[in-house]
C-alpha cells in the first residue's frame, strides 16, 4: 500500500501514479485549519473501517492543494469509485463552500485504479489521538492495518 499525504499526494501526481495535478489554492494563500471530508468509497484498503458517507474532521496545511484534472479523467475517477474523499460540511453536504482550496468537484483524496495507492491533501496523521483534537484520522490507519492483517492471514492459508 502507498499513502501520500499532502506533499506526498503531490509527488504521486507528478510521478504519474495518480492522475491530475495540484494548483495553488484558489485564495492564493497558505491554509492551515480543520476541514471535514466525506468518505465517498468505504470499500478500499484505506477506508474499510469507515462507513459510506461518514464525515471525518481532518486538518489541512497547504498552499498548493487545489486538485485539478481534465473532465474525461474526472469522469473516469467518478465512474470507477476512485474519488475516496470529498470536502464537505460538518453534516456531509458536498457543496462548493465546503471546499477550502478550490479543488475540482471538492476532491480531497483519490485512489489508483488498482486500489493500492491513495493520495489525499488532509493530514490524518495529525488527528489520531484525543489530545491532538480528535481521532478521526485513526480510521484510515486502522483500515490499512486491517487490510494488511487480512492479507497476511490469506497468504498463510
Amino acid at each position: 500500500l502507498v499513502l501520500g499525504i499532502c506533499n506526498g499526494f503531490q509527488i504521486l501526481l507528478e510521478a504519474g501514479l495518480l492522475p491530475g495535478a495540484m494548483l495553488r489554492n484558489k485564495s492564493l494563500h497558505f491554509i492551515c485549519r480543520e476541514t471535514y471530508v466525506k468518505v465517498e468509497n468505504a470499500a478500499t484498503p484505506f477506508t474499510n473501517a469507515c462507513k459510506p458517507g461518514q464525515v471525518l474532521k481532518i486538518p489541512i496545511a497547504h498552499a498548493d492543494g487545489n486538485y485539478y484534472t481534465d473532465p474525461v479523467t474526472l469522469g473516469g475517477l467518478q465512474a470507477n469509485a476512485q474519488v475516496v474523499f470529498r470536502y464537505c460540511t460538518v453534516d456531509g453536504k458536498v457543496v462548493p463552500g465546503a471546499c477550502p482550496n478550490g479543488s475540482l468537484d471538492n476532491v480531497a483524496g483519490i485512489r489508483s485504479a488498482q486500489g493500492n495507492v491513495l493520495g489525499m491533501m488532509p493530514h490524518p496523521e495529525r488527528c489520531v489521538e484525543t489530545m491532538l483534537g480528535n481521532e478521526d484520522g485513526r480510521h484510515i490507519f486502522q483500515s490499512m492495518l486491517s487490510f494488511l492483517e487480512q492479507k497476511k492471514v490469506a497468504e498463510v492459508r
